[in-house]
């Protein structure tokens, strides 16, 4: 199984982006997906996460800028940046717990990292 990151870009503050994460491989079924941040000196933070039901959850930092969503018949995630600031410059991760057969719980993946910067 892989998760592979695409979106990365330079943007002005008050800009948007769009970040896409595509799984691939022997998937039964993902329960969770999520995007995570690491800005530079900082520890890796959740951003949002979504379920398979379409119930999402973001960080406070994030609440009313972003938008997670998911496509479960491309095992797809996304997230929409709108109204970034240069606080939100970081290398972003894409996480997914996934199920490859129906036995399981479930394990770990994580995408490459995909660097947004903020900037004038």
């Amino acid at each position: 199984v892989q998760l592979q990151a695409s979106g990365e870009g330079l943007v002005q503050p008050g800009g948007f982006l769009r970040l896409s994460c595509a799984a691939s491989g022997s998937i039964f079924s993902i329960p969770v997906m999520a995007w995570y941040r690491q800005a530079p000196g900082k520890q890796r933070e959740v951003v949002a996460t979504i379920v398979g039901g379409g119930a999402t959850n973001y960080a406070d930092s994030v609440k009313g800028r972003f938008t997670i969503s998911r496509d479960n018949a491309k095992n797809t995630v996304y997230l929409q940046m709108n109204n970034l600031e240069p606080e939100d410059t970081a290398v972003y991760y894409c996480h997914a717990i996934i199920r490859g057969d129906s036995r399981g719980g479930g394990s770990d993946y994580w995408g490459q990292g995909t660097l947004v910067t903020v900037s004038s």
